[in-house]
C-alpha cells in the first residue's frame, strides 16, 4: 500500500509541476477535463495517497524496514 500511495503522491506532485509551469494540467488533459468522472477519481486517489503518506512520516524506521523484508 505504501509503494502505491508513493506512486500516486508522484504523479500529483508532477501533475501540479506541469500546472504550475506551463499551466497544463496532465490529469486532465488525459481524461477529458477536470470536472469529469474519471478525472476526480484520480485526484481524489491522489489525495488520499496524500494523507496516507502522512503516516511514513511518523513511523519508525526499523519497523518499517522489517515490513518490507517481509514482503518481498
Amino acid at each position: 500500500m505504501d509503494r502505491v500511495a508513493l506512486i500516486l503522491v508522484i504523479v500529483g506532485a508532477l501533475n501540479w509541476l506541469l500546472v504550475g509551469l506551463f499551466q497544463y494540467d496532465l490529469v486532465a488533459a488525459i481524461f477529458g477535463g477536470q470536472d469529469e468522472l474519471l478525472s476526480r477519481l484520480i485526484y481524489t486517489l491522489v489525495g488520499v495517497a496524500g494523507i496516507w503518506s502522512i503516516s511514513l512520516l511518523f513511523r519508525d524506521r526499523e519497523r518499517a524496514a522489517v515490513n518490507d523484508k517481509n514482503r518481498t
